[in-house]
């Protein structure tokens, strides 16, 4: 929406009221622009990113990806000004989406360490033989039913380490892909295409934002 008519509008209203015509101009002029640049569409605040609030390994992997952001805003950095630094200060930019998604998966993989540890599967363990033992000796549906409910506990902590872990293994091959983009940074500053650069830049972080609504799909069934 423009906000043109508006200022216009107010322009108007003070010529009416009998102030001067450049004053009413000026400020419909002003309140114009203020609305429009007020509504233009603005890009999310990125997160602020921590890796010292998240246990390992998720740690390693954050700062991994910090490191080749950084090193590529440094590559960057160290063009001439021109047409083509513009081109790569997008698609560095662009990469810092992948980062934040880096963060957030990251910090979905701490929470399922951290709900694995509330588990306490050695206290789940140590607990299901004593009711496997009570249930040979002491059959009952209490002792039935609780032993189910361990086994419940025990095959969802499971399912927690195994997406834990799958999570993890991802992390880290995205996190080649990142040291391989920074290298061929270094190629696009000599001419090689920047189309092709920033294909290779987007793809990686279509797949981090994919892994993510993906984790939090799951995590919030699970909840």
């Amino acid at each position: 929406m423009t906000w043109v008519p508006v200022g216009v509008g107010v322009a108007v209203a003070m010529l009416v009221a009998g102030l001067g015509w450049p004053v009413a101009v000026g400020a419909g002029i002003a309140i114009g622009a203020g609305l429009t640049v007020a509504n233009l569409p603005r890009r999310p605040r990125r997160p602020r990113i921590d890796p010292f609030t998240i246990g390992e390994p998720w740690r390693q992997h954050v700062q991994a990806a910090q490191r080749s952001a950084a090193q590529l805003h440094r590559t960057v950095r160290e063009m001439r000004d021109g047409p083509l630094r513009e081109r790569m200060t997008s698609i560095a930019n662009r990469l810092d989406d992948g980062l934040d998604e880096t963060w957030r998966i990251a910090r979905r993989g701490n929470e399922l360490d951290a709900a694995v540890k509330r588990m306490d599967p050695t206290a789940l363990s140590l607990r299901l033989n004593t009711l496997e033992q009570r249930s040979q000796t002491e059959p009952s549906a209490d002792v039935a039913s609780a032993l189910a409910s361990v086994e419940s506990q025990i095959e969802a902590t499971e399912r927690l380490k195994v997406r834990a872990g799958r999570t993890e293994d991802r992390l880290r091959l995205t996190q080649t892909r990142y040291d391989e983009l920074v290298v061929r940074a270094t190629e696009v500053t000599l001419g090689a295409d920047t189309d092709d650069y920033a294909h290779a830049v987007d793809d990686l972080v279509v797949e981090l934002e994919g892994m993510r609504l993906a984790l939090d799909e799951v995590t919030e069934a699970d909840s």
